[in-house]
C-alpha cells in the first residue's frame, strides 16, 4: 500500500512511518521540515494549510493518516490558542480538499483527534457509543472548555469534508506512551527517578493511555477494517486512576519514594514549565469500544506490564545509544 502521513515528522508520525515501512508499505510524510526526520520514507514539503504539489501524492494513495496539529503542551495564551485551533482545522480542511479533488482518492482517511473530547468524570468510562462529551461539566476550568471546543471543531472539519468515496475515521487518541526524548513517558519516568512521582492532586482522575506498539497496530487495524468509521477511541482498555498509574510506574522503575503534588503545586509547576495542568488533572476515563467490538487484541492492555516494558527498553536504550528503533520488531506483524 501507499500511505501518506501529513504532519508525520513528530513522534507518532515517525512511529507509524517505521511501522508501515517494516511491513512492506510505501510511506510518504508531508512535513514543514522534510529534511528533519529519520524514518525510512520519502518526505515532501507542505505548510499544513494551503494546496501544493504535495497533493499529487494523495491522488492514488491507499490511505491518508493526518496527524498535523500544534502541540498542546504549552500555555494557553491567545496566540497559542489560535495556533492550536488553526493548525488542526486548516490542515484537516486542506487534506479533505486534496482527497475530494483526487481522480483516485484513497479508500480511507484516518484523522487525528483527541480523547480530551470526553467529559471529566470518575463514575463511568466513556466509549464511542455512550460517552459524555466535554465542555459542560460544572465548575470546569476555562482551559478545559477551550480544549473541548478545539476537539469538536477538529472533528467537524473532518465531517464537513466532501469525500464520499473515502471512509473517514476520527482517531480519538489518548496519551501514547513511548520512549522518545521529551515525550510523556520520558517526563513521567524522569519525575519518578527524582523522587517526584507521587499522585497529582487527589489522584482520583483517570489516566487513559496507549502503548506505542498497540497504537501502531491499531492504526494498521483501522486501515484494514472497512467496517470501522466515524469516531474511534485509540487507548488501552483499562484506564487507571492517577495514584495507581504512578504507583505502577514507580514499581517498574524500582523501589522509589514518590512525593505527591497538590493542585497549587501543579499550577506553579505548569506555569514554570510552560504548560497547563489540564494534562494531568482532567479525568480521562476513556475505553476503546469500537476496537474491542471489532476484535482488536492488545499486546499491552494493562498499565503495569506496559510500564515495565517501557522502563526496560528505556534502560537498554540508555546503555546502548542509537539502538532506539532496532526495537521495532515490536511492531512487525
Amino acid at each position: 500500500m501507499k500511505i501518506i502521513i501529513p504532519g508525520g515528522s513528530g513522534h507518532l508520525g515517525q512511529t507509524l512511518a517505521r511501522d508501515f515501512h517494516a511491513n512492506g508499505h510505501e510511506v510518504v510524510v508531508l512535513s514543514r521540515h522534510p529534511d528533519q526526520h529519520d524514518a525510512p520514507c520519502r518526505s515532501v514539503f507542505w505548510d499544513g494549510a494551503t494546496w501544493g504539489e504535495w497533493a499529487a501524492d494523495i491522488d492514488g494513495a491507499d490511505a491518508v493518516i493526518n496527524l498535523a496539529g500544534r502541540s498542546v503542551n504549552c500555555r494557553y495564551t491567545p496566540a497559542n490558542r489560535r495556533e492550536i485551533l488553526d493548525s488542526r482545522v486548516n490542515s484537516t480542511r486542506v487534506v479533505g480538499e486534496a482527497i475530494a479533488r483526487a481522480k483516485r482518492p484513497p479508500r480511507v482517511w484516518l484523522q487525528a483527534a483527541t480523547a480530551t473530547i470526553y467529559a471529566h468524570r470518575h463514575d463511568a468510562a466513556n466509549d464511542e457509543f455512550t460517552g459524555m462529551l466535554s465542555g459542560h461539566e460544572p465548575h470546569a476550568p476555562e482551559a478545559w472548555r477551550f480544549s473541548a471546543e478545539v476537539a469538536r471543531a477538529w472533528e467537524r472539519a473532518l465531517c464537513d469534508a466532501p469525500t464520499p468515496r473515502t471512509r473517514k475515521v476520527a482517531m480519538r487518541t489518548a496519551i501514547v506512551m513511548g520512549n522518545e526524548t521529551g515525550g510523556a513517558f520520558d517526563i513521567l519516568r524522569g519525575l519518578v527517578r527524582r523522587g517526584l512521582g507521587g499522585r497529582a492532586g487527589d489522584g482520583r482522575q483517570f489516566v487513559s493511555w496507549m502503548h506505542e506498539a498497540d497504537f501502531a497496530r491499531a492504526v494498521r487495524w483501522l486501515v484494514d477494517h472497512a467496517e470501522l468509521s466515524g469516531p474511534v477511541n485509540l487507548c488501552a482498555p483499562n484506564p487507571v486512576p492517577n495514584s495507581e498509574f504512578m504507583r505502577a510506574l514507580r514499581r517498574a522503575c524500582g523501589p522509589r519514594v514518590g512525593v505527591s503534588a497538590s493542585e497549587w503545586m501543579l499550577e506553579f509547576g505548569a506555569w514554570a514549565m510552560g504548560t497547563e495542568t489540564e494534562l494531568v488533572l482532567k479525568s480521562r476515563r476513556v475505553v476503546p469500544g469500537k476496537l474491542m467490538r471489532s476484535g482488536f487484541v492488545y499486546c499491552y492492555p494493562d498499565w503495569p506490564a506496559a510500564a515495565a516494558e517501557l522502563v526496560s527498553r528505556a534502560v537498554m536504550l540508555r546503555a546502548r545509544p542509537g539502538e532506539n528503533f532496532k526495537s521495532f520488531h515490536l511492531f512487525k506483524r
